[in-house]
């Protein structure tokens, strides 16, 4: 398999090669430049002076055109993977930092003082909100048997319309 390949590639090269000569019979002409003058000779040379100065510009064109091309097709390829929205996100990790440590990072050398930071915040006790809150501890029996009925009703009808009557 490698034999044919390499085959095949020899076969390319000696194609191309034939290919290359074809092209440059078919757009170079020989020079023929003995038995001419001086002024003959120099007359020739600002003709193939002229011809490379047109074939530099093309070149140069055909160059420009590509890099443009080049260019083009990057920001399209961008804004390809911007809508398809498949970018790799690292994964990112949580870094605990004491507050030492980060102002001793922003500060340097300056920071010589720690702070505890938790040592600032407000306290709360769980007694006082407890207090606050008295909670009735009664037999809810009692209360089911005095509410049922009318007379029940009755009670809870005055006891809504007593403290804004008054």
């Amino acid at each position: 398999m490698l034999a044919k390949a390499k085959e095949e590639w020899d076969q390319e090269q000696i194609d191309k090669q034939s290919e290359k000569e074809r092209y440059l019979s078919e757009r170079v002409t020989p020079l023929y430049t003995s038995g001419l003058s001086l002024s003959q000779l120099q007359d020739l040379c600002r003709e193939l002076h002229a011809k490379v100065e047109i074939v530099d510009e093309e070149r140069y064109d055909i160059e420009a055109k590509c890099n443009h091309n080049t260019r083009e097709i990057k920001d399209l390829k961008l804004k390809v993977m911007d809508l398809r929205g498949k970018f790799k996100r690292p994964p990112l990790r949580r870094v605990r930092v004491s507050a030492d440590a980060m102002l001793r990072a922003l500060l340097g050398s300056k920071h010589k003082v720690s702070m505890d930071l938790r040592a600032n915040l407000k306290s709360v006790k769980k007694e006082d909100t407890e207090k606050e809150r008295p909670v009735e501890v009664g037999d809810w029996r009692k209360n089911v048997e005095a509410m049922s009925g009318m007379e029940g009703r009755k009670k809870m009808f005055d006891a809504a319309k007593s403290p804004t009557g008054q």
